[in-house]
């Protein structure tokens, strides 16, 4: 049994003019399909993280649950949920972003996250970094300390993960992709 190195591009669906005409929509619902090739994206968040002691993972709706939830229980961490406004119980905050064509609005629950914690902030896609900013500015918010913005794709053409930057955030994703 051989074992080679793990792309994970060649598992990614390029899916052309979706949502709109010149949009490259990069899919993972591939990576996800496959048991193999999901637990071995998983893995790569799992040994990126596992010294780097955290007391939850953030997740961003909805894709950011679906990495964000098995990297909580394999790191032995919290997992908090970032959801679209009116989707959460209880006490929470808000924030707008920007997008192509409105805003929208994400919140976090107030009562599990602390001053002074450590989280991971994931999302399976950086494009312009909207949603990703908004929850980063919640965090903030809470006093709570971004150790890493992450997600499986980036797409640096349209500047997320610079913008990422500039506010201060470090930012790893696991490939890219030229263009939107």
């Amino acid at each position: 049994m051989t074992d080679t190195p793990f792309d994970l591009t060649q598992h990614i669906r390029s899916i052309t003019d979706w949502p709109k005409e010149g949009v490259v929509f990069r899919d993972i619902s591939s990576l996800l399909e496959d048991r193999l090739v999901f637990r071995k994206t998983i893995d790569l968040f799992v040994h990126r993280y596992f010294t780097t002691r955290i007391d939850a993972v953030v997740g961003i709706d909805a894709r950011g649950f679906i990495i964000g939830a098995p990297l909580a229980y394999e790191l032995n961490a919290g997992f908090i949920p970032v959801r679209k406004k009116g989707k959460l119980p209880g006490d929470t905050i808000c924030e707008a972003y920007s997008l192509e064509y409105g805003e929208a609005e994400v919140e976090i629950q107030t009562d599990w996250l602390k001053k002074g914690d450590k989280v991971i902030l994931i999302d399976d896609l950086i494009a312009t970094g909207g949603t990703m900013l908004a929850a980063a500015s919640l965090l903030n918010r809470l006093g709570v300390e971004i150790i890493e913005a992450a997600a499986i794709i980036d797409l640096p053409d349209l500047g997320g993960s610079a913008k990422l930057k500039e506010a201060g955030i470090t930012v790893h994703a696991f490939c890219e992709f030229d263009g939107e």
